[in-house]
């Protein structure tokens, strides 16, 4: 796999332009904290070979809470790993049972405090809400935790459903209650109380920071900016098209031995591009930028935005400030419906 990675690496090293500046690299799931730092090593030595890197940059690993331990963490920051996001998801035994997690509620904390100790200041962790077993009174005790450890990063997620899962069919044959839509909209509405109380921002829709402790990476997508995936299911975006790679291992690895690439791709039209700025732009403290439409659509699709947008401004979901119509409190529980009412044919 990881010869196949670095193949894959040499071969789209002119996906990106020369003008784009590499500010983050990021070890996504699967579970990258199991790869031996020798092999996110070489990984790193080749990207810095072929690619013009910030002096900056960011470089996030994504970690599970047994996966982490002294010695690789000083391990870790040697290879320039520099940013953690640990897949927390509760600090109660019962919801990681619930949720078949590998790890338990002690190792959530110890991941945490073990991490800080070696000195890492860029830190964010996952947390689920709208668990159906999960209580009000729960939900509160695991952002109050969070807070307490001085997390300068939190990414919360409503418990989504996947179909031909093993959890869609424990709903489906009622061995588990359904998701209660009112329980997650009280719980999101609970997160974002409680962490605005104490100075988080929440400069995307699932994602709260300290100052200064913004995802860059994540950020990145959010502004529509290049970037370039490497690895099976990877997702790769230059403005004009998406790509992504074959989802099978064997597959993937089998091309890439060969070096050939094995992907789909998807050209975008202006109306895509311009939709795809929408729905990511609504999601930020930011909003989304009616003069930088006028620029980049023409000045027809902004104003045909703004009329679009009205009946949101109007009923109290959004408001412009600066020209970038932003979603209010009561908007962000209808983000993706906003956004998606607002797509151009």
């Amino acid at each position: 796999m990881v010869e196949a990675l670095l193949n894959e690496i040499e071969m789209r090293r002119s996906y990106l332009s020369e003008n784009d500046l590499i500010e983050s690299i990021y070890f996504g799931g699967g579970t990258p904290s199991l790869l031996p730092t020798v092999d996110i090593d070489r990984i790193l030595n080749k990207i810095y070979s072929l690619f013009k890197i910030t002096d900056d940059v960011e470089i996030t690993l994504e970690a599970n809470p047994d996966d982490i331990e002294r010695t690789r963490l000083k391990e870790w920051k040697v290879s320039g790993i520099n940013r953690f996001s640990i897949g927390v998801q509760s600090f109660f035994e019962e919801d990681l049972i619930w949720m078949n997690r590998a790890h338990n509620a002690h190792q959530s904390e110890n991941s945490i405090l073990m991490v800080m100790e070696v000195g890492y200041q860029n830190l964010s962790i996952d947390l689920i809400y709208g668990l159906p077993h999960l209580s009000d009174e729960n939900w509160i005790k695991n952002i109050e935790k969070a807070i307490a450890f001085k997390i300068p990063h939190l990414s919360c997620y409503a418990l989504t459903i996947e179909n031909r899962t093993a959890l869609h069919s424990f709903i489906q044959n009622k061995k588990v209650p359904d998701i209660d839509t009112d329980q997650q909209a009280r719980h999101f509405n609970i997160l974002m109380q409680r962490l605005q109380a104490v100075g988080y921002d929440q400069y995307e829709i699932s994602n709260f920071s300290r100052p200064g402790f913004r995802s860059r990476h994540n950020s990145s997508y959010w502004q529509g900016k290049n970037y370039l995936g490497i690895g099976p299911s990877a997702h790769s975006f230059n403005s004009e098209s998406r790509q992504w790679n074959i989802a099978n291992n064997a597959l993937y690895i089998e091309a890439l031995q060969k070096w050939e690439l094995n992907y789909e791709r998807e050209t975008l039209t202006p109306s895509q591009q311009l939709n795809e700025y929408i729905m990511t732009s609504l999601r930020t403290i930011e909003g989304t930028d009616l003069l930088w439409v006028e620029k980049n659509w023409g000045k027809p699709a902004s104003g045909k935005l703004l009329n679009a947008a009205a009946k949101y401004l109007n009923g109290g979901k959004a408001t412009i400030c600066q020209n970038k119509i932003q979603l209010t409190r009561e908007g962000k529980f209808l983000a993706d419906g906003i956004a998606a009412d607002l797509f151009f044919d």
